[in-house]
């Protein structure tokens, strides 16, 4: 194809679009219902995942040490755990921070007389992240398996919230697959929502069609004009998703700043808008394509 063919089609393409009025209106109109449908539950989904990974990551190995652990014992042990391949990083929280730790969130009223050195029940502690969350337990039961190394256990407890990190991961992946699921079933359902609603309006240009086939116009010369429509209808109705979806999230996000736990749980638009509106257009304009492509074959059938 020339250069000057591919205008000709685009030119063509886009009179079509006006010259089709209503109809052309109700296909923009039924992108961008379609379309905000479906972004609304994405972005509903892609806060949730990011609030499941939040929640995963903040889940910890607190490893709390006998309080018989000189400093050297203690350094080998930390060495030790976070030479571990599966080990991100490790805190090291004596028992005075513990303590403080403590009187902030009990209240230094119900702790009085233990902030005393000498009077401190607390032991020191160690802090373990990991890299996959996931594998939290495992790394749990590797560093109980310290003691078997020394002869007085140096390790007292190690602790993770065994049973609960477990539920929580199970949750995390139902929300995750149910979110995918429910999305890939609205993608398909606005394809061919909007599918069917081009077709309309080649049906109604069909007598348009017929009269080209019979004075000896080829497919590709018929087809293009509709590709280029098509994508030019899914093109503008998905841009006019995403203007309404940026806008109308970017308030809510505005107003849930009054709410630090809400606004924190929420992604920030700024890391939202390049992946959520390049899905939306590229959809958008697959989708026009499609519908058009999809349509016009029976019609070239002459």
């Amino acid at each position: 194809m020339s250069f000057r063919t591919f205008l000709r089609h685009l030119r063509e393409g886009a009179k079509s679009i006006f010259r089709n009025g209503w109809m052309s209106v109700a296909s923009v109109t039924s992108i961008v219902v379609s379309l905000f449908i479906l972004g609304v539950f994405m972005l509903l989904v892609m806060n949730v995942n990011a609030l499941a990974d939040k929640a995963d990551s903040n889940v910890q190995i607190n490893t709390y040490l006998n309080l018989n652990v000189d400093e050297a014992l203690r350094e080998k042990i930390r060495s030790e755990i976070e030479t571990m391949p599966e080990v991100s990083s490790i805190k090291f929280v004596s028992k005075e921070d513990g303590m403080k730790e403590l009187e902030e969130s009990l209240g230094s009223e119900w702790l009085e007389g233990f902030s005393e050195e000498d009077q401190n029940p607390l032991p020191d502690a160690f802090e373990v992240s990991v890299i996959e969350p996931t594998t939290v337990g495992f790394v749990a039961d590797k560093i109980s398996a310290l003691n078997e190394k020394y002869a007085e256990e140096p390790i007292m407890r190690v602790k993770y919230g065994e049973g609960t990190v477990e539920t929580l991961f199970k949750i995390t992946r139902t929300v995750r697959n149910i979110g995918f699921i429910f999305v890939a079933g609205l993608a398909l359902m606005s394809m061919f929502l909007i599918s069917n609603t081009i077709r309309v309006t080649i049906l109604a240009r069909r007598r348009e069609i017929g009269i080209m086939k019979l004075v000896g116009a080829t497919n590709s010369f018929i087809r293009w004009p509709f590709f280029v429509e098509g994508a030019l209808i899914g093109l503008v109705g998905s841009i006019v998703t995403v203007t309404l979806l940026f806008v109308g999230y970017g308030r809510l996000y505005a107003a849930a700043q009054t709410d630090m736990t809400l606004a924190k749980s929420m992604i920030p638009l700024g890391d939202l808008w390049l992946l959520l509106g390049g899905i939306i257009i590229v959809l958008g304009v697959a989708i026009g394509v499609w519908g058009s492509t999809m349509s016009i074959r029976k019609f070239l059938k002459v």
